[in-house]
Order: structure tokens, then C-alpha cells, then sequence
């Protein structure tokens, strides 16, 4: 038995490179088109594109001005309409298992949520509740095609595995793609992506609540959700219409074997773009991106883009699966790309190939990052084989461990740098420890840094990581039933003290990363082993940063369009906009948003006044405390969920843990 530590080679036989001296990391977006993405590629980067960011919908009507031709519609009688009118609708919605009625029997799931301090029990259609079977019957005997596609792996896997597999993960993919006006009477692809949900009944005012917390729908918080959502065009448009053709060319061919469907589901419900002489379409030849070029590469408000999944070769038709296929690629072909380059960032297993991209884009961005970064996402876990305890969690992936170690870089070099994370209040579904864990090994790691370089004493753990979540109290005069709720005796505890004191979380559905004001990841894809491993769930993202507005080119903080979405996004949550947001990476900005979410949070639990002073925008500090030397607790007096019941730092469940990381 040897037992000794031993140098990391390299490919090619010698040490491999600080990440700091890497030129790939350590000057950021500035110094190269290859710095942030990987040729390496199935979805080549792309330039001459155009992306427009948006957060949240906010629905203004203008009572003079009359709704555009459909305007009335919901979703779902829009895309029927559209679809009568001869445009070719298709609808690709995951198959949730446990939502089917069969053999006169009907699955539901019982959640339990005593979890939460909670007293009921809710009845629910599905574990995920995602109205798949509802979608389905509403589009029947339409002209609309919708296929309901579940989680299939590789069929070379055993029938115990396709099984665990395909009832545990779900394609979690969420985009939409259309034809838009182009020049003269041509059209072109555009793309819509981030982490909206569009199949709900929440598209219209009719009951429209969805808190998942309460049985009842009477007097309780809505619970808004916060997200973050991006339009693209051009070459990268096209490459999500190429992930939707082999995505539902899967389905369909599953759905061929099912006799009754096979006039109905045939693979030609998908048009064939180089037969339509109107519609742009890039072809294979190398100056084929001017076609579907939107912008110059020279416009000062040029995109360059880049896609990226978290998928198997299970899920699509179409998957690259070896060497020789992938040499006969008109991508490789064109791109010149090294055939086993490209397999570098796939994972081959036996019967299965792996594409974990989206991964590697996060850990990419964040080994170049060079000043801040700014996190928005629904979960937050990884690197459990570092946590605390419990660290056989299988939750692996790196991107937490990437943040921690970026900040001890910029502590060793006595150099400031600042994270800002905005997650959930409690995230939906089970609290359990993870999220506590995660935030307990990162702040460790940055203690025994600071401690290290002889700085504990001058500065703390949450100057360069801080943590934040989202919530709102509604002022009484905005409440028509006000004092009914006040004097209402609720059975239920936590019902009772929503109402009378008002008060809801902002749901954070988003999933996106902002890096240096110069480059933004965004898509469906939460920071957690199920979004990341590439064989759970199924995700898409799409990395994009202006090439005109970085750091390196500029020696100062870009202002490109990427700033201004940051910008933005702090003024809805800080309810303000100041000259000091311009600087992220500052002491003095991290301890003014850090006064702002702690003052906020005062007002938040505040039960001296039942019409307290209103909170100063949404943005919260989550109810922890770090100490100096990295140790997590809950904040004094607020142990569990306020309202809520369930230990801030989670506890233990007994949910599989594939299931819940």
C-alpha cells in the first residue's frame, strides 16, 4: 500500500498551470474570443448576435389602448388560434409518471406538510404538479401538436435503471422558438430562454394564486416569483431549434411505437427549414453565419453566444456517440475542430454518453471572473464530499467549490472580491440541510483563508460571500379585508400569521449568473447535482457577453448591456439606484447592501407594528449568522421559518438523496 501525495499531471506529462498564471483564467473576458467558451463544442460560440435581457413580466394595460388581435387569449387558446391559422404549432412537455390515471386508478401524491411546522396534508395531480396530463387533453382534437415526453435514458440500460431514472428526473428544459420578420420579406429564427414556466393556469387573473405552502387560497400571500429570461437571434437561435428537433424526434419515435399515435405523431411535425425558400437558414458552408448574422461584428452592441446542456444520449435523436460520427459533422468540418478535443467535455460511459457543459461553463466563468459575481438561482448546493457532515450526499458538482476557492485566490493576493447570492427564503419542497451545509463549508473555507493570510482581524467572511433572499410586506392600506385577516382566529398557526401580519416571500425561480458586469449565464439550469450532472435532468443555458465592454479592453467596469441588466435587477431588489452600484467590488458597497437586507429583514419580522415602515425594496438578508471563524448558525431568535415552522438550516429528510440534491 503506497501512501504519499504525489504532483497532478497533465495530458502532456508535466505540472499543470495555476489557475492564476492560466492566460485562459486570469485576464477575463478581454483578451481573446476563446477565453469563456469551448470550441470544443457541439454549439460552436457564436458572433453577430443580438440578445435582449429581461427580468420578471410586469403586464401594464392601458385602459385607452386596445388589446393587439388575440390579445384576450390565454397561452394555450393563442397557440390554438396561431394554429388554426396555419402556423405550425408543436408542444413539447415533460411526462411526469406519477400524474397518470390508469386502470381507473388515479396517482396522487401526498405531501405532507408537517415539514414545515404545517398541520395539512395536500392532495396533489403529480409529484411536480406540471398540468401535463391537463396540457395534453387541452390541446386534443386540436391542431396543435402536443407530446408528452418522458425522462427516457439509454435503452442499452438496464430496465431497474431506466426505470429509477426516468420516474426521479425530468426534462427541465425551458425555451421557446418562433419565426420573427427579418430584412424585406424574409423571416428568421428567435428564441426565447431562461427559467419561465409557460403551462400553468396562471396566465390569465383568474385564480391567480400559487402558493404551494397553504391549502387554502383565501386571504393567503400570492408568493410572486422572481426570474430571469432572455430573446435571442441569430446563429444561436438556431442551435436551440436544433435541441428541440432532436428533443422531439426522440419523443416522436418513441410515440411510433404506440400503434394508434403513429398517424398522428410521425417525425414530419417538424418543418424542414431548407426547403422554405423565405425563412433564413444557415447552411454548412463556412460563410454560412453571415446568412442569420444579425448584428456586424464591429457594432459596439454585438453579442457573441454560446448553448449549453446538461443532457444524455438518452434524451435525444441525434447525440454524437463516437469518433467517426463526430467526424463526419458539418460543425467539425467547418470549424476545424479537433475530433478528440471534442470529446473532452463529455462523459462516456459504457452504454452512455454524458454532456455536462453547462457545468463547465460555470466553472469556467468563475476561473476568470477577476472582480464580482452576482448569482440568482433557485438552489444552491455542491461539493458535498466537503460539507460538514453528511458528505456521501452524491451532490458533486463544483461550482460552489470553484466560488469558495476563487475568493481565497483574491485573499492570498490581498485583492478584494465579492460574491452576492439571492436564493429562496426556503426553496420549494423539502428544507433539508444541503443548502445549510454548502453556505457552512464556504464560509469555512474562506475563514481558514483570511486566517491564513493574516487578515482575520481586518476583515470578515461575509465581506467577500453574502447571502440573500427575497420578501415583502404589504402595507395595510393596500389590503381590502385587512382588518377581517387581523381578527380572523385561524386553526391553522402559520395561516393566522401570514394574514395578520401580511407578509410573503418572493419566490427566486431564476437561474442565472452575472460575472464582472461582462458576461451572463442564464437558463433553466438551478445550481444543484440534478441541473448539473448532465444524466439527471435535462437543461439549457445560453452564455453571451458583448465583446466591445469588458475589463481588460476598457481598465474599468464595462458598461455594455450585461451592466445594465445587473444594474437594473439591484434596483428593483434595493429599491434605489446609486452611483455606489456602479462599484460591486467594493467594501463599501458590500457593507451598504448588507445594511439595506438587514434593515429590510428588521422590517420584515417586525411584530411591534403591524403597519411597520415600508421595507426599502425586497432584497433580504437569509436568517444566518457567520462568525469570524466561518461558523453558520441561525440568527438569535429565528431558529426555524418564521411563520413557517422548519429548522433554517435544515434538517435530515428521508427522500433519496438523487432526488433532493
Amino acid at each position: 500500500m503506497i501512501n504519499d501525495w504525489f504532483p497532478i499531471i497533465g495530458d502532456f506529462g508535466g505540472p499543470l498551470k495555476p489557475v492564476n498564471d492560466n492566460p485562459l483564467y486570469k485576464d477575463g473576458v478581454g483578451v481573446g474570443p476563446n477565453m469563456w467558451v469551448s470550441q470544443t463544442h457541439n454549439f460552436p460560440l457564436m458572433k453577430g448576435r443580438d440578445v435582449t435581457l429581461y427580468q420578471d413580466a410586469h403586464l401594464v394595460r392601458e385602459p385607452k389602448r386596445e388589446l393587439p388581435n388575440g390579445g384576450e387569449l390565454s397561452l394555450g387558446e393563442l397557440l390554438k388560434y396561431k394554429s388554426e391559422e396555419g402556423v405550425q404549432v408543436v408542444v413539447l412537455v415533460w411526462d411526469d409518471k406519477t400524474s397518470h390515471n390508469k386502470f381507473l386508478l388515479k396517482t396522487v401524491i401526498l405531501n405532507y406538510a408537517h415539514i414545515l411546522g404545517m398541520c395539512h396534508v395536500v392532495v396533489q395531480d403529480g409529484m411536480m404538479q406540471t398540468h401535463d396530463e391537463e396540457t395534453k387533453n387541452f390541446f386534443r382534437h386540436s391542431s396543435v401538436r402536443c407530446v408528452l415526453a418522458p425522462h427516457y435514458v439509454s435503452t442499452k440500460l438496464s430496465i431497474f435503471k431506466k426505470r429509477v431514472m426516468g420516474n426521479l428526473y425530468m426534462h427541465h428544459q425551458k425555451y421557446m422558438v418562433l419565426d420573427t420578420q427579418a430584412l424585406g420579406n424574409n423571416r428568421k429564427i428567435m428564441t426565447f430562454i431562461g427559467g419561465h414556466r409557460l403551462c400553468s393556469d396562471l396566465d390569465t387573473f383568474k385564480n391567480d394564486t400559487h402558493n404551494p405552502t397553504f391549502a387554502s387560497t383565501i386571504n393567503v400571500p400570492r408568493q410572486p416569483w422572481h426570474d430571469l429570461h432572455r430573446k435571442v437571434e441569430g446563429q444561436a437561435a438556431y442551435d436551440i431549434l436544433k435541441n428541440f428537433e432532436q428533443r422531439w424526434k426522440k419523443a416522436a419515435k418513441l410515440r411510433e411505437f404506440n400503434l394508434k399515435d403513429v398517424r398522428r405523431w410521425h417525425m414530419n411535425a417538424l418543418l424542414r427549414l431548407d426547403e422554405i425558400s423565405w425563412i433564413l437558414c444557415p447552411s454548412t458552408s463556412p460563410d454560412s453565419d453571415k446568412k442569420v448574422q444579425v448584428r456586424d461584428k464591429d457594432d459596439l452592441e454585438n453579442w457573441d453566444v454560446q448553448v449549453f446542456r446538461s443532457i444524455d444520449s438518452g434524451s435525444v435523436k441525434g447525440f454524437i456517440k463516437s469518433i467517426e460520427e463526430a467526424a463526419k459533422q458539418p460543425t467539425m468540418l467547418m470549424l476545424s475542430l479537433s475530433i478528440s478535443s471534442w470529446f473532452q467535455n463529455l462523459i462516456c460511459g459504457k452504454n452512455l454518453k454524458v454532456d455536462e457543459r453547462i457545468h463547465m461553463a460555470y466553472m469556467k466563468a468563475i476561473r476568470s471572473v477577476q472582480h464580482f459575481i452576482y448569482i440568482e438561482n433557485q438552489y444552491f448546493l455542491g461539493c458535498s464530499y466537503h460539507w460538514p457532515s453528511y458528505k456521501n450526499a452524491g451532490a458533486n458538482n463544483l461550482v460552489t467549490m470553484e466560488l469558495a476557492l476563487k475568493i481565497t485566490s483574491k485573499i492570498s493576493a490581498n485583492a478584494h472580491f465579492c460574491v452576492y447570492i439571492v436564493i429562496p427564503l426556503w426553496p420549494e419542497g423539502v428544507p433539508t440541510s444541503a443548502a445549510g451545509q454548502t453556505m457552512t463549508m464556504m464560509y469555512k473555507i474562506i475563514a481558514q483563508a483570511l486566517e491564513k493570510a493574516g487578515l482575520s482581524h481586518k476583515y470578515h467572511p461575509s465581506d467577500y460571500l453574502n447571502f440573500y433572499c427575497l420578501g415583502k410586506r404589504e402595507p395595510l392600506s393596500c389590503s381590502q379585508s385587512s382588518s377581517q385577516a387581523m381578527n380572523q382566529q385561524s386553526e391553522n398557526n402559520a395561516l393566522g400569521s401570514v394574514q395578520k401580519f401580511r407578509r410573503f416571500v418572493i419566490y427566486v425561480h431564476a437561474k442565472g449568473m452575472i460575472v464582472d458586469d461582462e458576461y451572463v449565464i442564464m437558463g433553466s439550469a438551478n445550481i444543484n447535482q440534478r441541473s448539473l450532472d448532465g444524466s439527471r435532468d435535462t437543461e439549457i443555458a445560453m452564455g453571451a457577453y458583448q465583446p466591445h465592454h469588458n475589463w481588460t479592453g476598457k481598465k474599468r467596469l464595462p458598461h455594455g448591456q450585461v451592466y445594465g441588466y445587473r444594474m437594473s435587477l439591484w434596483a428593483e431588489h434595493l429599491g434605489d439606484l446609486k452611483d455606489s452600484f456602479r462599484e460591486p467590488q467594493s467594501f463599501e458597497f458590500v457593507k451598504r447592501v448588507n445594511k439595506i437586507a438587514k434593515r429590510n429583514w428588521k422590517a420584515y419580522v417586525d411584530e411591534d407594528q403591524l403597519d411597520p415602515k415600508e421595507m426599502r425594496g425586497h432584497l433580504m438578508q437569509c436568517p444566518i449568522h457567520v462568525s469570524r471563524d466561518g461558523k453558520v448558525s441561525p440568527l438569535a431568535s429565528f431558529e426555524t421559518f418564521l411563520d413557517m415552522g422548519g429548522k433554517i438550516l435544515g434538517l435530515p429528510t428521508t427522500l433519496p438523496d438523487a432526488l433532493t440534491t
